[in-house]
């Protein structure tokens, strides 16, 4: 076949094209530059960008394989940077990774691939796709501590069929590095890329200030009862279920605090006792499904968060909702925490079924007393 192989600079994605190529495959090497490449050189923790481009570069030398380094950065800002900015100044905790995979990586380079001639397109990505009676099937790696379906779960069936994950059935990250040795790649004892790729920083509400200033505009911090605790300098600084930076406010008494409710048009951060905080029902929105949308309520596992393990539940889906669109709605066996924003991401076993992006949680009452707050953070 003749394979692009989707090169972050990564010793993933290298050893991915590697296995190809020795296989026998016709590959193409693609690199993306996502964010410019001056001020990301030098950067530990980067991808798609600097040294890590060099580094793809170097990779595809080796392997004898031609390469190209694809401008994407107003794709980038646009499509990723810019919604990871709106979505903190809406109160909401984004995901940047599905969104550049769902936009950048996926829509654009199987686009290219098609335009090249390809058969496939191939990443680095830790996750398996498997061909089934009913159609190609997105599975969850063979190391869970590595595994990255969460953040593929927007990928269409169409774009499924298409891709291929080599890296996916490797044990663990060692494997793959002694992959990476054994074919003579020089990343093979490369770091892992770390935090947000275009905030090696860790100060994401930095570059969240930068576009946004309405996300770093300061406000109360106040309980779920409705008493004002104190201060805070910037709803993006906060996430669902956080206790840190909150200050005097990180305690009532003896009680622990931590957010509940981000409510960003009064630039409220609201707070309350750990069991106020998870929630028995939750709904899903922008939802991709990997399997034909169930007709009746399934029994399934969810994941919230990336580093959760998935927990049981019953979906239901309502297509008419939203316009049309369609809404998911998750009644978990066991609440939990949601953070609109997140993913919420649906399994049977190993295999992905679907999934969509969290949606702020409709108020569970209405607090009469003036004052108050209800339990989605809007003023009562």
């Amino acid at each position: 076949m003749r394979i692009l192989a989707a090169m972050s600079g990564g010793v993933d994605s290298a050893v991915a094209a590697g296995l190809l190529r020795e296989q026998g495959h016709e590959v193409i090497g693609a690199t993306l530059q996502l964010y410019d490449h001056g001020t990301a050189t030098g950067r530990k923790g980067a991808c798609c960008a600097g040294e890590d481009i060099h580094d793809a570069r170097d990779v595809a030398d080796r392997l004898g394989i031609p390469h190209y380094v694809l401008d994407r950065e107003r794709r980038f800002r646009e499509a990723v940077i810019d919604d990871f900015a709106g979505s903190y100044a809406r109160g909401e905790t984004p995901i940047p990774c599905v969104r550049c995979n769902q936009t950048v990586k996926f829509t654009d380079l199987v686009t290219l691939a098609r335009d090249l001639g390809c058969e496939a397109l191939a990443t680095g990505h830790y996750a398996r796709r498997v061909d089934l009676p009913d159609g190609p099937a997105l599975l969850r790696a063979a190391d869970p501590a590595r595994d990255q379906s969460y953040f593929l779960f927007a990928t269409t069936r169409a774009q499924l069929e298409f891709c291929r994950f080599p890296v996916g059935d490797f044990p663990d990250k060692a494997a793959v590095r002694a992959e990476a040795a054994r074919l003579g790649l020089a990343v093979a004892a490369k770091p892992d890329s770390q935090d947000i790729c275009f905030v090696p920083s860790g100060r994401y509400h930095e570059v969240v200030a930068g576009l946004r200033p309405d996300a770093a505009e300061p406000g109360e911090i106040v309980h779920l009862d409705g008493r004002v605790l104190g201060r805070h300098a910037g709803i993006a600084r906060y996430t669902v279920g956080q206790g840190r930076g909150l200050g005097d406010a990180s305690r009532d008494g003896e009680t622990p605090l931590y957010v509940a409710a981000l409510d960003a048009p009064r630039r409220r951060v609201v707070v309350g006792p750990a069991p106020a905080l998870p929630r028995a029902s939750v709904e899903a929105g922008e939802v991709n499904w990997l399997v034909p949308p169930p007709a009746a309520p399934l029994r399934c596992a969810v994941k919230l968060r990336a580093r959760e393990a998935p927990r049981p539940a019953t979906a239901r889906w309502d297509a008419d909702a939203e316009g049309g669109a369609g809404l998911l709605r998750l009644d978990l066996d066991e609440p939990g925490i949601v953070a609109p924003g997140q993913g919420c991401v649906l399994y049977d076993g190993d295999r992905v079924l679907g999934g969509g992006f969290l949606r702020r949680p409709a108020p569970a009452a209405r607090v009469e007393a003036a004052g108050k707050v209800d339990s989605a953070g809007a003023a009562a």
